[in-house]
């Protein structure tokens, strides 16, 4: 599963928050950005973000002078950040509930940003889609507890043990809302009709 370390851009550009508007969009202009992360002011500060929508919105929408605005006056800050070990799935998530198109990417320093660009054009979400993937481990995971149920018996606690992780794998395909995951379930049931006094049956209800 690629992570946000994965697929983020190393080379962050910073501003200061007492730099002028001007000055932000003269630097997102050479550098070809959209935002800007602003530089804390101390080791415990937190990090803010400058973006294109800000200057939009909150300077040029108000016939506002540029070189007369700082970046701290519009500036998003705390902004909200993104652990590099977060799956890229999440941060698209996070993305779509927050309604923000980038973050910063933080541990301890910065190290990065991530934005909708690099979860397009980066991750392998085309190639390896999670639900798929999750559908598999199900399906391998449902067919172990069946071979390991045989082998040592439908209330041993192998057996057991083999189910929870179905279960646990099906938990996290439906907090996902994905879908094509009826046929794994169906195998449990289908297990638990067969065994229906077995341990890891007992919240079964047919």
């Amino acid at each position: 599963m690629m992570k946000a370390e994965d697929i983020m851009t190393k080379d962050v550009i910073t501003i200061r928050g007492s730099a002028t508007v001007a000055e932000a969009v003269r630097l997102m202009k050479d550098k070809n950005l959209r935002a800007l992360v602003v530089d804390r002011r101390y080791d415990n500060d937190a990090y803010g973000m400058v973006s294109e929508t800000d200057i939009v919105y909150k300077v040029i929408a108000y016939g506002k002078d540029p070189k007369l605005v700082r970046v701290y006056e519009i500036m998003s800050k705390p902004c909200i950040v993104v652990n590099p070990e977060l799956s890229v799935e999440y941060v698209a998530r996070l993305f779509a509930n927050t309604g923000i198109r980038r973050a910063p990417v933080i541990q301890s320093k910065l190290l990065g940003i991530i934005s909708i660009t690099d979860i397009l054009t980066k991750s392998n979400f085309v190639e390896a889609p999670t639900t798929l993937r999750l559908e598999e481990k199900i399906q391998k995971a449902v067919e172990a507890a069946r071979a390991i149920c045989t082998e040592y018996g439908a209330y041993s606690k192998a057996c057991a043990a083999a189910w929870d992780e179905v279960e646990e794998l099906q938990a996290e395909a439906a907090h996902q809302k994905a879908e094509g995951m009826v046929s794994a379930k169906g195998s449990f049931e289908e297990y638990c009709r067969e065994n229906p006094n077995a341990p890891e049956c007992r919240n079964y209800k047919p």
